[in-house]
């Protein structure tokens, strides 16, 4: 029996087979002619909607085929799992040519006539970072003008079929699907795929990959530039290679590869800033046995007789300076002099970066036609959920048409409702991160005297000290509760974003990116706040320390100093969002596809139809890319604003990046359908994010340097306070601790044994001894200092805006090159109109028109002499 199902099931796929010679892995109809520009698929199931959902689908298509497309379905029998119909769409000639005005598209008129930049000289070195010129420049540089169905002559079209791209082509249908009606219901009239989508009588719209990624098309009528993507750009051996701009925006169209474009140039600026930061990383490496601070720590004559203070209350006990020997040794690998240096480089690098980011975004403005494209025109069509929801409607000052609009009071309401939730969600943030200090005060204790009586960590013991074990578990938990609440905020943002019903799809992005950076920036970043600039900075002194909540006796700093602590959770929590955040994006998807292919595998590849196996890859969504944009964004806060206090974190994020471009890529190529194609001319938002980031980094970094590290202080000993000229810093260490008489301790902080019978013991800070008048009081050293790190705040904050502001100065937003490309196309794209122009008039007057007078063709010449005179 079942060998007789086998067989039959094995005569139905031989049925199918002979029933149609061409493969179904093909991106055209049946016919092999007409390309498959788009396709919709849906389930015919038999429910209580299910005669709703068929007369919306006939209408929908019988007013697609009004407005000139060619439909063509597919039976569910002839689909893999028997349940789903295909319907494949297909954009004639004259539907192209008519959309292509409404859109404005630029199409070629003349090869560029512009000699190529000179060439570099670091061409033959960089020879093997370059891919083929076939895949890095896959069509001739044209000059271009925008396309009128009037003016056909002009263009230079060589095959109907060709002109126009298919990115092109499945974005003129994307138009048409989401602005085509399907009914009125309830009084109101319906449109567009999307409301189609969300309601369930499509399951899915996309247009198609053209081939495998693993192999060419065999039809040669495809170009296979999926797979020529996945060979040359998907694949992470290729890490090295540029990446292929024009092809990714040829195939996905000009907002994925400007993201891309983004990415690779903030991935190639970052190599400058890693190999600044190593060399500064092993400075400190390198001078670590030559720092004074440290001998002095590690000396048993010095640090070795130096009794401190405990760090908690009755709990801990006494203990030794030098038992923090090794931390103070590491702490010097990034709190040294090349600490100051990096950090006022960054802050010149931030600028560089985004003044040549404006540069190289001119260039793909002209070199993908998007000089004149206004993205407000695009933009400003109102979104389905915005006409679904706002019943009342006024006249549009811009367009005198009747358009739907929400009241003012409406809108009012719902900012309110809005506000207040981002607000709960943010407080949320700051309450979870006071949880975690509270957890720091409560296990501190714990750490200090587990590592004091367990012999097994003795040998660690100076390594890992209980500041460090306290810090990296607190570290470890902040990450979790980061990451928790961003899975449950990404929802919320998109539920209130929603709510306030934005009117265009660009105000819906920019509130939703505002919300969601506001969100992670507390999120990510306050835990670092609350280490650089707070931690040890309210901590008292014995007998008079301060406590949260009455309770916990607030922290204090490892004896070597905040930045190492710094250090620590800065890489605990930007090292484990990069593993997460490829872990989310590579496996994820891999897994859900392998899952939905895994019956498909036992079939022959030509019943698995093209369209099949796009329906079977994950969608890449509206906001894909604001997710990509926002990790990074993410990402270069880190780099820049902590940066001061860990100067391998650019090569950290350098090493995330090279592989993050191939992961992204890898993705998009293999495991996603495939994006309809969009326009943008920048990166929108994130530019002014970017620069607002950039401003901060600059005030972050020089507070860092002044609070959290230890330069200052050494600084101020060295010039005014050190009394030995042939070592200057020797005895720093002595003269930041103060001294406690023990017996001045309340009972609520002494510790509850001293077997020691110590009299006195040392903290950091700068207060005058037991025996002084002004007893416990700051010394007048401790107003130096705090006068010279608000004076180098000061000074470092002037420098570097003033060398950023200089150098923005100095940096055209444009290059030269760029600025005649653009003269030389409008100039010709005029001339070439006028010519036109004039010959029609000539051929109507040869012909006898009576309306093309001599008057008009007297003042088409003159207005070609006065475009060639300009």
């Amino acid at each position: 029996q079942q060998r007789g199902r086998k067989y039959n099931l094995f005569l139905k796929r031989r049925l199918r087979i002979d029933k149609r010679h061409q493969s179904k892995d093909s991106i055209f109809f049946r016919d092999g002619v007409r390309r498959i520009d788009f396709v919709l698929s849906y389930v015919d199931d038999l429910n209580k909607e299910w005669e709703k959902k068929l007369e919306r689908r006939k209408e929908f298509e019988s007013n697609l085929q009004k407005a000139g497309l060619e439909l063509e379905t597919e039976d569910k029998k002839e689909s893999e799992d028997g349940k789903i119909f295909f319907v494949k769409i297909h954009a004639p000639w004259e539907v192209l040519i008519t959309y292509a005005e409404v859109l404005n598209i630029k199409v070629p008129i003349k090869e560029n006539d512009i000699p190529s930049m000179v060439e570099n000289p670091l061409d033959c070195v960089l020879f093997p970072l370059r891919l083929p010129e076939k895949v890095m420049h896959p069509e001739p540089d044209y000059f271009t003008a925008p396309f009128s169905k009037d003016k056909q002559e002009l263009y230079l079209i060589n095959d109907e079929s060709t002109f126009f791209s298919p990115s092109m082509r499945n974005r003129i249908v994307n138009y048409i699907l989401t602005r085509c009606p399907y009914g009125t219901e309830e009084g109101k009239k319906k449109f567009g795929i999307k409301r189609l989508l969300n309601n369930g009588t499509y399951t899915a719209a996309y247009p198609l990959h053209d081939c495998q990624y693993w192999k060419k098309a065999s039809d040669p009528n495809c170009d296979s530039e999926r797979y020529t993507l996945y060979m040359e750009w998907a694949r992470f051996l290729r890490f090295y290679k540029e990446q292929p701009l024009d092809l990714i925006r040829k195939y996905y169209g000009e907002k994925i590869g400007i993201y891309f474009a983004w990415l690779g140039f903030y991935t190639e600026m970052l190599f400058l800033a890693a190999v600044v930061g190593l060399i500064c990383f092993l400075y400190g490496l390198f001078t670590m046995d030559e720092n004074m601070s440290s001998k002095e720590i590690c000396d048993p004559a010095i640090g070795g007789e130096i009794i401190m203070c405990p760090l908690c209350d009755r709990e801990c006990e006494y203990w030794r300076l030098n038992t923090t020997c090794e931390s103070s040794q590491y702490s010097h690998l990034f709190d040294n002099v090349a600490t100051l240096f990096f950090a006022i480089f960054m802050g010149i690098w931030v600028t560089l970066f985004l003044e040549f980011w404006k540069r190289r975004q001119a260039r793909l403005k002209y070199e993908w036609d998007l000089v004149d494209f206004e993205e407000e025109q695009q933009q400003l069509q109102l979104r389905p959920e915005y006409e679904a929801k706002c019943t009342q409607k006024k006249r549009n000052p811009v367009t005198q048409e009747m358009e739907p609009y929400l009241p003012l009071t409406s809108q009012a309401v719902r900012f309110c409702i809005s506000g207040a939730t981002v607000l709960f969600w943010v407080s949320l943030i700051i309450a979870s991160m006071i949880a975690v200090i509270v957890y720091r005060l409560a296990v501190y204790a714990a750490f200090a005297s587990l590592m004091e009586n367990t012999q097994t960590l003795q040998p660690i013991s100076g390594l890992l000290t209980p500041q460090l074990a306290t810090s990296v578990t607190a570290s470890c938990l902040n990450f979790v509760i980061i990451m928790i609440l961003n899975f449950f905020y990404e929802r919320i943002a998109i539920w209130i974003t929603d709510m306030e019903i934005p009117r265009t799809h660009m105000e819906y992005e920019n509130r939703l990116t505002m919300k969601m950076f506001l969100f992670q920036f507390v999120n990510y970043y306050s835990s670092c706040f609350y280490v650089a600039f707070f931690k040890g900075k309210f901590v008292g002194y014995p007998g008079a320390y301060t406590y949260m909540f009455n309770r916990w006796r607030n922290e204090e700093c490892d004896p070597a100093g905040c930045l190492i602590e710094l250090t620590t959770q800065l890489t605990i929590v930007m090292a484990g969002k990069q593993i997460w955040g490829n872990i989310q994006e590579a496996i994820v998807p891999w897994i859900c596809n392998w899952w939905g292919r895994r019956k498909a595998r036992n079939n022959p590849e030509n019943l698995y139809s093209r369209w099949e196996q796009d329906h079977d890859l994950q969608t890449f969504g509206a906001l894909g890319l604001f997710y990509e944009y926002l990790e990074m964004v993410i990402q270069f806060g880190f780099i820049t604003l902590f940066v001061a206090s860990f100067p391998l974190a650019p090569l950290l994020a350098l090493m995330n990046n090279i592989l993050e471009i191939r992961v992204d890529s890898w993705k998009l190529t293999t495991q996603y359908r495939r994006p309809v194609a969009a326009k943008a001319h920048s990166i929108g938002v994130w530019q002014e994010i970017l620069n607002g980031m950039a401003i901060l980094s600059v005030v972050t970094n020089a507070f860092i340097v002044a609070f959290t590290s230890d330069m200052i202080p050494r600084l101020v000993y060295y010039y005014a306070y050190s009394e030995n000229e042939d070592s200057p810093m020797s005895g720093y260490i002595n003269n930041s601790l103060s001294v406690f008489l023990i017996s001045d301790f309340p009972e609520r902080n002494e510790p509850k044994e001293n077997p020691e019978n110590f009299v006195i013991c040392r903290y950091r800070d700068y207060r005058y001894p037991p025996d002084h008048e002004r007893k416990y009081l700051h010394t007048m050293q401790f107003w130096h200092i705090l006068a010279a790190k608000l004076a180098f705040i000061i000074i470092m904050e002037h420098v570097v805006f003033i060398v950023k502001f200089f150098v923005a100065w100095m940096i055209p937003d444009v290059p030269a090159d760029v600025k005649a490309k653009i003269k030389r196309e409008k100039y010709l794209t005029q001339k070439i109109l006028h010519e036109y122009e004039l010959e029609k008039l000539k051929e109507r007057l040869c012909q006898g028109d009576k309306r093309a007078t001599e008057k008009e063709f007297i003042a088409t010449e003159g207005r070609m002499e006065l475009s060639r005179a300009m």
